[in-house]
């Protein structure tokens, strides 16, 4: 049972039910407790089985026949209380009750109408087309059909001539006007269904891999999702789980689009903590995408129950002005089991620890669940009794698991409680011995910016760039307690540097396709236009030092954006043909989704032997349609005879090649090709400015 009210989707439900209000009196010397203001919410609801079901809500409230100074302590005693009691009280219920939200909870039930429900053309069409719009253009079109039939043709009058027939009045006029308006947008109606249907896109169907856990997101519609500059809007959502992001497909123009997609994460060997969602317009792979919304799913602060069916309000200013929501069902489950993820989790916390790390008791484990409201999935590894460094000190307790760190205390019945993420945690520092920690060694906690701000009624302080502190000291054992807080920190960073290590290394294994790649390039067939031309006063030789992978090249392709650069070295595959193979990251400038990008390069001198010509054909990863296109680029490097000091001149063309059909595909064209030309630029003028330099100061 949990202390939150319920949403609209458990009150507003098509069922009889039976509802109890238990009144709780309770009397001490200065108050006395009734039954006026709501407390906590459980409810048992009906099935499509036809099983009986009842709904009990647990109402109270202090009434207080004097003031007191202790009056939020009392209130805090009886809520706490009560609480305690009422979760006894379901979990007993519970080893007798079938509860309704577990019963109807079953994964593949949920999802198995998404798998199989795909709507016919007929039944989108309907939905699609019972518009007044629609109506009124069919009754229209019918009336004037009918007309003309009815109609007897006319003598030719004023500047009409056989086969040209113009309104004789302006009623006429008017009416053909209408008519036109109406078609135009009843055939545009039918152009966007029939491009939607076709367009296919998005990670829906891509299945998990692997053992551990697994997090399934089914994503369902959206609501009120604000409109762009130009009206109209092409949404599609970004999932993001520990680094791993999944795309849906593109809904075409609709503020209120239903996508019935399923995303699967890979399994992870830790649970995760956050999914980040947001929404997107698309405007090609390249542009910086205006985001409608975004949210951010805490998996610890929302029960199974709840995230099997969930309506997640979008942030942002466009999003809350509209009051755009997501509906989405998640599923998180672990394939492994639970005995066997703490039993390796604990193997590999003790080799970064360093001792032997022993698995908590099952009530333990289950008071420290109830203490944080935490899913039975979190298991506790380690607690310490410490104190909390604030304007005045806090004697309490630190809890450490598998994704939180959580600090309790009890004064005189006021609790402190608060968590943060492992997740949040920027920096763990070990502060010598001081006169404000009593002379004790003291742990201090740096959250990321803007992150664990639930917490922020524990931190001792908070920075300028907004980052949290948290710092605790008076530890029984210090070096105990340090050791291994560490080592968990230590496990989450080196987690985090192997997902970016799995990342590049599944890069590198494309190095091993680029030959089959290269044998199915048709560079002959791609039509180049020429997007870009500069003469720089510098020899071409030195120009292609940029193409060279030396120190130039690192130093050029770092400052236009390219993360992780790097390129194998220049091989000649045929006479006067050189090939090499690079891969690199696009920062978030060059492009919102990051991106990663695979190319394979040739090199070989000009015909008439005034320069080079450079051709790199750029396979495209992690964007939106990427799997849709080959992206050709050729540099053309020729020296300006007869020019002095030398100069050269330099020419970028940009070409497509298209492999699979698309509605967007006059959009993406577009954008690769202003987005790469102008990459191309800043790429061959850094590299001028670079040489430029160098010769100055080579000369001084």
């Amino acid at each position: 049972m949990d202390m939150e009210e319920p949403g609209p989707s458990q009150l507003n439900q098509d069922m009889s039910v039976h509802q109890r209000r238990i009144k709780t009196h309770e009397r001490c010397q200065n108050h006395r407790g009734t039954d006026v203001s709501q407390s906590r919410w459980q409810e048992f609801r009906h099935h499509d089985s036809g099983e009986e079901s009842s709904h009990l809500t647990v109402s109270y409230n202090v009434e207080f026949l004097q003031s007191t100074l202790m009056k939020s302590m009392i209130e805090g005693s009886v809520r706490d209380g009560l609480k305690e009691n009422f979760e006894s009280f379901a979990e007993i219920l519970s080893q007798h009750v079938k509860l309704a939200d577990a019963a109807g909870m079953d994964k593949e039930q949920l999802l198995a109408p998404l798998q199989t429900d795909r709507q016919s053309h007929i039944r989108l069409a309907y939905k699609y087309f019972c518009n007044f719009t629609v109506i009124s253009t069919v009754i229209m079109a019918v009336y004037v059909l009918v007309h003309i039939l009815l109609s007897r043709p006319g003598p030719l009058m004023g500047l009409e001539f056989s086969g040209l027939d113009l309104p004789d009045t302006f009623g006429e006029l008017i009416t053909s006007g209408i008519l036109v308006l109406q078609m135009e947008r009843f055939l545009n109606m039918v152009y966007h269904f029939v491009q939607a249907r076709i367009q296919r896109g998005g990670d829906h169907g891509v299945k998990a891999n692997g053992d551990g856990w697994l997090l399934t997101v089914a994503l369902l519609e959206a609501t009120s999702l604000p409109p762009v500059s130009c009206g109209s809007v092409d949404p599609y959502v970004v999932f993001s789980c520990n680094g791993v992001t999944r795309t849906s497909s593109v809904q075409l123009q609709t503020q209120e689009p239903q996508w019935n997609e399923i995303m699967e994460f890979d399994a992870m060997e830790e649970p995760p903590a956050m999914l980040d969602v947001e929404v997107f317009n698309f405007d090609g792979p390249f542009d910086l995408a205006i985001s409608l919304g975004h949210a951010e799913i805490n998996f610890l602060k929302h029960t199974p129950t709840e995230l099997a069916d969930i309506w997640v309000p979008l942030e942002g200013k466009l999003a809350q002005t509209c009051q755009s929501r997501l509906h989405l069902r998640i599923f998180l489950e672990n394939t492994k089991g639970p005995e066997t993820s703490m039993r390796d989790y604990l193997n590999k916390m003790e080799k970064e620890v360093g001792k032997k790390l022993h698995v908590r008791s099952p009530h333990r484990n289950s008071t420290f669940q109830k203490l944080f409201a935490l899913p039975h999935e979190e298991f506790l590894i380690a607690d310490y009794a410490c104190s909390l460094k604030r304007k005045l000190p806090l004697q309490g307790r630190l809890f450490l698991s598998t994704r939180i760190v959580g600090f309790y205390a009890n004064l005189f019945g006021h609790k402190t409680k608060f968590f943060f993420l492992w997740d949040d945690v920027e920096e763990v520092e070990v502060l010598p011995p001081s006169f404000t920690t009593v002379g004790t060694p003291s742990l201090v906690f740096m959250l990321k910016s803007g992150r664990g701000l639930d917490a922020k009624n524990g931190a001792k302080s908070q920075d300028k760039e907004g980052r949290l502190k948290f710092q605790f000291h008076s530890f029984a054992s210090f070096n105990k307690a340090s050791r291994t807080i560490i080592g968990l920190w230590k496990t989450k960073s080196s987690a985090i540097e192997q997902r970016a290590k799995l990342e590049e290394d599944h890069g590198d294994e494309s190095y091993d396709d680029l030959d089959d790649v290269q044998s199915m390039l048709s560079i002959g067939d791609v039509t180049l236009s020429k997007e870009y031309t500069v003469e720089h006063p510098i020899d071409a030789d030195l120009l292609m030092g940029v193409f060279d992978g030396g120190p130039l090249e690192t130093r050029t392709m770092s400052r236009v954006g390219c993360l992780d650069y790097t390129a194998t070295p220049w091989e000649e595959t045929k006479p006067g043909v050189l090939e090499r193979h690079a891969s690199y990251k696009f920062n978030r400038y060059m492009s919102i989704f990051g991106g990663e990008v695979v190319s394979t390069q040739l090199k070989s001198p000009s015909e008439d032997g005034d320069g080079w010509t450079v051709y790199d054909v750029m396979t495209l990863r992690n964007v939106p349609f990427g799997d849709y296109f080959r992206v050709h680029l050729r540099y053309d490097v020729r020296s300006v005879a007869s020019s002095e000091p030398p100069s050269c001149r330099c020419e970028v063309l940009v070409g497509i090649e298209w492999l699979k059909s698309s509605k967007f595909q006059k959009r993406i064209a577009r954008n690769i090709c202003d987005k790469l030309a102008h990459r191309a630029k800043e790429v061959l003028e850094v590299a001028g400015k670079e040489i430029a330099s160098a010769m100055s100061g080579s000369a001084s």
